[in-house]
């Protein structure tokens, strides 16, 4: 008998599922600091120790070194004191729905790799349309593995349409010169090639949009300077106006614009930019706009925010992470469409596969991946569990927490408040009376390495508008402010004594 799940072996995949769910649970029960605090050379020297070509040890010995090397060692995001990542304690139902995903191990490529799946992500993508505001009955969309391929997925149909586009535009054009230029005679001018419009496109954003949007571009073979970054206001958000005028402007000089990307809720500073101003821009120049809510889309099921994300209905496309404020574990995001006729440059049709014209509805035709895991389930479970507005409660926990971590770093004394959230990061230094501006950004990232390798909490840094800074990131409704301001105490603690470390009195003492 073999170790692969299977009708001789259910009876042992009980035993051993049972055993490594108790093992967690306990940790769960105990676990009192984000993470174990060991220092990354006696992990690395664990982790080389082990024999990886030498014979194997048993399924139950195998676990219980998981246990011992792994979940000993592991960040866990659900405690509340990890204030650091757009990382989420997950849903119960969610974490169960994944422990199916897993045995019957379903692709949703095809539909007779999955059937009901493809049925139920389908669903999943229209509820998710629905929320935006699309009309279920034309918009579309496919689960991705994260909000870096969702993007990167809406900039290459927005990158085929601009394309598509930009041609129709020069044989119209030069049809145009060959009448003005009478029988006979040939225009002065050419079309372009694909190499002359790929290299005239550009990527119209902010300087606080996710490094993805970059990234993408890259990809999609444009320009080392083709995202251009548009002015924001000064909580980081893009400003519609700076939009028209640097939209015109590049239009003006004969660029191709494959699309505006708004970010409705920016990684470092949670805020998001006005999307129906920027819907208005992008109407009036037909231009794509993509809107990035892998950290707001959770807004949608807010039963008293979802205001803020008004106008993203306007998109052409829209990135949502249900992994971060949904509360779902990795991986599951999506890239909904408005309209179903936007994905159809990807599609691909394969004899063995997807041959053209089958009737199955196969979600391959419209994804960047084949064999892909069913993880529409989690969300399906989660909704079905917890229901919309149960979501959406957790999702205005969150925001309503970081807005009383920002009033207490406000208040403070020796804590500088850089900027504010209409989510739940909060951005700051370590700043009382008679520390310089100098001396207090040379402290961060030593605060932070402190704080993280004690093993006690975990912050995270960033860099705003040229100075180094803090961050908390809140994304645990059963955190409270008591424990956001026991992780600031932390932070004065680290940040005293590396300042009277390294002080000249105390230099002076030293001597």
């Amino acid at each position: 008998m073999t170790d692969l799940l299977s009708a001789t072996t259910a009876d042992a995949y009980a035993r051993t599922t049972t055993a490594v769910v108790e093992r967690l649970a306990e940790r769960f029960r105990r676990t009192d600091r984000p993470s174990s605090g060991v220092p990354r050379a006696e992990l690395e020297a664990l982790v080389d120790a082990v024999d990886l070509d030498g014979p194997g040890t048993g399924t139950d010995a195998a676990l219980r070194e998981v246990d011992e090397l792994f979940a000993a060692h592991a960040v866990w995001f659900h405690h509340p004191a990890y204030q650091s990542h757009l990382n989420c304690p997950v849903a119960v139902p969610a974490v169960a729905a994944e422990a199916v995903i897993a045995a019957v191990n379903p692709s949703v490529d095809t539909y007779d790799q999955s059937t009901v799946g493809t049925l139920m992500e389908r669903r999943l993508v229209a509820w998710a349309a629905e929320r935006i505001g699309f009309d279920a009955a034309t918009a579309d969309g496919v689960f991705t593995s994260g909000g870096t391929q969702s993007n990167l997925h809406a900039l290459l149909l927005a990158r085929e349409r601009a394309t598509e586009r930009a041609r129709r535009e020069d044989e119209a054009e030069e049809a145009r010169l060959r009448r003005a230029s009478g029988p006979g005679l040939r225009p002065d001018r050419r079309l372009r090639s694909l190499h002359e419009i790929v290299e005239r496109m550009v990527v119209l954003a902010t300087d606080q949009s996710h490094f993805s949007v970059s990234t993408a571009a890259r990809l999609l073979g444009l320009g080392p300077d083709s995202v251009v970054a548009v002015p924001t206001d000064e909580l980081g958000r893009m400003r519609a106006d700076a939009l028209r005028v640097t939209l015109d402007a590049l239009v003006q000089a004969g660029h191709v614009v494959v699309a505006v990307v708004a970010t409705a809720g920016t990684t470092d500073r949670g805020c998001l930019d006005p999307l129906a101003e920027i819907a208005d821009v992008c109407d009036d120049a037909d231009a794509w706009l993509h809107v990035d809510a892998a950290y707001g889309g959770g807004l949608l099921v807010s039963t008293t925010r979802r205001r803020l994300l008004d106008g993203v209905e306007r998109a052409r496309s829209v990135t949502i992470d249900f992994h971060k404020t949904f509360f779902q574990p990795v991986s599951s995001s999506a890239i909904v469409v408005r309209d179903r006729a936007d994905l159809e440059p990807l599609a691909w049709h394969a004899d063995y596969l997807n041959p053209e014209g089958a009737a199955d509805p196969n979600q391959v035709d419209k994804s960047l991946q084949t064999t892909r895991r069913l993880d529409a389930l989690k969300l399906w479970a989660t909704l079905r569990a917890m229901g919309a507005d149960g979501l959406g409660d957790l999702v205005d926990r969150v925001v309503d927490l970081g807005a009383e971590a920002t009033g207490a770093v406000r208040a403070a004394a020796d804590l500088e408040l850089i900027g504010e959230t209409q989510l739940s990061t909060v951005l700051f230094r370590w700043q009382p009376d008679g520390v310089d501006d100098a001396e207090a950004d040379r402290l961060v990232p030593l605060v932070r390495r402190t704080i993280f390798e004690s093993g006690r909490a975990a912050v995270a840094q960033t860099v705003i508008a040229g100075r180094p800074c803090l961050k908390l990131t809140l994304l645990d409704p059963d955190t409270t402010l008591g424990d956001v301001e026991a992780v600031l105490d932390l932070v004065r603690e680290a940040a005293s004594a590396l300042h009277r470390a390294t002080s000249p009195a105390d230099a002076a003492v030293a001597r």
